[in-house]
């Protein structure tokens, strides 16, 4: 059964969702700061989106030249 993209839309924020929160429980473990571990996990959220962007265009001009 195929996810509507609805669906798939809501997948995507809650998987960005879970995923920077476990970058920012893991920075707090690492630096024993809610602070900084709180920044790390704001910059992260834009730094995996862009580069999740660049990885997309890598593979739309590799799969164009096939």
């Amino acid at each position: 059964m195929k996810d509507s993209p609805k669906i798939s839309a809501i997948k995507a924020v809650t998987w960005r969702i879970v995923g920077t929160i476990d970058t920012m429980i893991i920075s707090y473990i690492l630096t024993g700061n809610v602070k900084i571990a709180v920044s790390i996990g704001g910059f992260e959220v834009f730094s995996k989106m862009f580069l999740y962007f660049l990885h997309e265009r890598a593979w739309s001009k590799l799969t164009r030249k096939e």
